[in-house]
């Protein structure tokens, strides 16, 4: 099976600029790319490769504690697929490098301390590749939703993530933040599904109806998430996630752009390879 390479620099294709709005982005498209299902299937396989040997470039430059790190945010409505990229897409990188975080309600102690302090704790260290399923912006997004901050305390900590994030990208870490974006339609269909197969009951949430009927405030928490914070350091990208296969190869191409842009190369040796080869010879 052949495949299809993006038609254009997709990174500028997704990415949240002056203007944008998340009404009209349709969730069922695949931007910068014109094959079908079996095509970007095969793209996946074909750019794991890629992606993992930058991966592991990054990692083993990281053995010096000096090396950039590389964060994915990961945000979107229930049933989006952000299990469905960590499975799929960073699954396919050397896992020693990887440090995953999946947030859920905060604890008594994490409510002790500011929002952003549990997130802080949870940042990829040198030479690591971070993922975030959910991070800070929920304190933006369901508290906002949900009054469960007054509107002066949701300003405070849209300045307080920009100056959070630019922090971040001047001290080496490269920010790929993504929100997967499907339809209303789609979500019901996702949770219908979830229903009727047994194997798949155990991911459905009954609380995921509930947030569901606040659809509309979400889409209008998100518009205002990315005027507040989509940055030149920090930009956020509206990935159409209604076909997942488009959502994972389009995450993918994400990842492998910005271990580019780090450029990460193998560690030069810190001893004399050849003496090395003649003790290894002679043993």
């Amino acid at each position: 099976m052949g495949s299809t390479a993006f038609d254009g620099e997709l990174e500028q294709v997704l990415r949240v600029g002056s203007g944008f709005r998340l009404a009209d982005v349709d969730p069922g498209s695949t931007p910068a790319y014109s094959g079908g299902k079996a095509d970007g299937e095969a793209l996946l396989d074909e750019q794991d490769a890629v992606l993992a040997e930058h991966q592991e470039r990054l990692y083993a430059a990281g053995r010096d504690g000096e090396a950039p790190s590389v964060l994915l945010i990961l945000q979107a409505m229930d049933t989006a697929g952000k299990g469905g990229i960590v499975s799929h897409v960073v699954g396919g990188v050397d896992v020693q490098g990887v440090r995953l975080k999946a947030f859920k309600a905060p604890t008594p102690e994490e409510k002790a301390h500011d929002f952003l302090w549990r997130v802080e704790r949870e940042l990829p260290e040198p030479g690591m590749l971070g993922v975030f399923d959910r991070s800070h912006y929920e304190d933006v997004l369901i508290h906002r939703v949900h009054g469960w901050a007054d509107p002066a305390e949701i300003e405070r900590r849209y300045h307080a993530i920009r100056d959070f994030e630019e922090r971040l990208v001047a001290g080496g870490t490269e920010l790929v933040k993504v929100m997967l974006h499907i339809s209303k339609d789609e979500q019901k269909d996702r949770l219908l599904a979830r229903l009727d197969d047994p194997v798949k009951r155990w991911k459905y949430n009954p609380g995921d109806v509930d947030e569901r009927l606040h659809w509309d405030a979400y889409m209008d928490a998100y518009q205002r998430v990315f005027e507040e914070t989509s940055t030149a350091a920090a930009p956020w990208h509206v990935v159409p996630a209604n076909r997942k296969w488009y959502a994972r190869i389009a995450v993918q191409e994400l990842l492998i752009g910005a271990l580019k842009r780090i450029g990460p190369d193998w560690p030069t040796p810190a001893y004399d390879v050849e003496h090395e080869r003649a003790r290894v010879a002679a043993s």
